[in-house]
C-alpha cells in the first residue's frame, strides 16, 4: 500500500505548529535566565526551522569545512542571526561547550544540544514511521525504499511536470536530511553524534 501525503494538509499543520511553537517560546523567554535555554527559545521563536537557520549561519562562516567554530566566529554567527545576548553570556556559553579547552566547538554537536527534548510518544511515532519507510530493513532510508511506499503522483509539482519522480523522492528525504550535507540517505539512532560514513541521522 502506497502512502499519499496531502501537501495542503501537511503545510497547514506545520504552519499551525510553528505559530504555537513561536508563541510558547516567546512566553518562556520573558522568564528564562539560562543562556543556552535563552538561545534555544530565541531560535524556536522563529518556528521549527529556527535552529536549522542558526546552523546555516554557522556553516557560511565555516570556510574550511571542518564543522568547528572559534569564539570569534561563534559570537559573530549569533550576532548575524540576530540573537539577543550579552557578549559575556556568549563567551560563557562557548566555554561551556568547549569541553576540551581547545578554543573550538563542534557546531553540529552544539546545534543538537539546542534541540528541545523529544517526548517518548513522538519517538515511538518516528520509529514506527521509519520502519515503515525502510523497506529493505537495513536501517537506512533511501530513494529506492521510498519507491514502494510513497506515491508521487499526488504531489502537485509532479502533476504539473515541474519535478520528476526522483526529485519528489529527494525532496521528501531532504526534509529529514542535514541542512549542510544532503546525501539522500537517512538513518535512525538513539544517541547523539553523526555517522562516520556521513549519513544523516534522526536523533531520538
Amino acid at each position: 500500500m502506497q502512502m499519499h501525503f496531502p501537501a495542503a494538509g501537511i503545510m497547514a499543520g506545520t504552519s499551525r505548529h510553528d505559530r504555537e511553537m513561536a508563541v510558547n517560546a516567546k512566553k518562556q523567554l520573558s522568564v528564562c535566565t539560562d543562556p543556552v535555554e535563552s538561545l534555544r527559545l530565541q531560535c524556536l521563536a522563529r518556528g521549527s526551522s529556527g535552529i536549522k537557520g542558526l546552523g546555516r549561519t554557522f556553516k557560511i562562516m565555516d570556510d574550511d569545512n571542518n564543522r568547528t567554530l572559534d569564539m570569534k566566529e561563534f559570537i559573530k554567527g549569533l550576532n548575524d542571526y540576530g540573537v539577543l545576548i550579552e557578549k559575556e553570556e556568549a563567551v560563557a556559553m562557548f566555554q561551556r561547550f568547549d569541553r576540551d579547552n581547545s578554543g573550538f566547538i563542534d557546531f553540529d554537536e552544539f546545534l543538537l544540544t539546542l534541540r528541545p527534548p523529544m517526548s517518548n510518544a513522538r519517538k515511538e511515532v518516528i520509529t514506527q514511521a521509519f520502519r515503515k519507510l525502510d523497506k529493505t530493513n537495513d536501517g537506512v532510508i533511501t530513494i529506492e525504499d521510498l519507491r514502494g511506499v510513497y506515491n508521487v503522483k499526488y504531489h502537485p509539482k509532479y502533476q504539473n511536470g515541474e519535478w520528476t519522480e526522483e526529485q519528489v523522492f529527494r525532496k521528501f528525504l531532504d526534509s529529514f536530511d542535514s541542512p549542510y550535507d544532503k546525501d539522500g540517505q537517512v538513518i535512525l539512532m538513539t544517541t547523539l553524534g553523526r555517522g562516520n560514513n556521513g549519513l544523516t541521522i534522526i536523533h531520538l
